[in-house]
């Protein structure tokens, strides 16, 4: 009986949600990369839920809430590291008074669920300068700020990539003073 009990507190408080904040069933399914069926199978509590931990990490993203507020979660063996600079980019999320389901509709549907994996952790964030600065104009990051965001994430990825920043600094400086003077002369 305890097992029906979680199923239904698992699909109410998913239906709740999407209720609640007006969201289509089928652009949910979008943000969580599933299929509409899948979703109406979530939210039916004649049918188990989910325990695939990467769909029930995408759902509790979208939802705002931690994936263990979910009975059928069970947590990873390999934890996500604690990542700054998408801490960063949530604090200007906070900033700008958006929740994550607000956060991604300002995207087009295709990009939205890459989206969630990078705000769950699971990818990581854009060093394609162009991509980073469209969620930079959705949060509003003053250029100055966007540009030095983007220098951690990029060095990120080349330490994550065995690039010794440290006996590298001039050749990395050159390459971000020359990539700053590039977007300048853009304007």
């Amino acid at each position: 009986m305890q097992d029906k009990k979680n199923k239904q507190q698992s699909s109410k408080k998913v239906f709740d949600f999407l209720e609640k904040n007006k969201i289509h069933k089928k652009d949910f399914a979008q943000m969580i990369g599933v299929t509409l069926s899948y979703v109406y199978n979530l939210i039916d509590d004649a049918i188990p839920f989910s325990t695939r931990t990467t769909t029930l990490e995408r759902i509790a993203t979208v939802m705002d809430i931690m994936p263990e507020e979910f009975d059928e979660y069970v947590i990873s063996s390999d934890p996500v590291p604690y990542n700054k600079n998408l801490e960063t980019l949530k604090d200007y999320m906070k900033k700008n008074k958006l929740s994550t389901v607000e956060f991604l509709k300002k995207f087009e549907r295709k990009k939205r669920l890459q989206t969630v994996d990078i705000l769950r952790g699971a990818k990581p964030l854009y060093i394609d300068f162009s991509e980073f600065k469209k969620i930079g104009d959705i949060l509003n990051i003053k250029e100055n700020d966007l540009f030095e965001l983007w220098k951690n994430v990029f060095s990120e990825y080349l330490e994550d990539n065995n690039f010794d920043t440290t006996n590298n600094k001039e050749l990395l400086d050159a390459m971000f003073n020359g990539a700053k003077k590039y977007l300048t002369s853009k304007k």
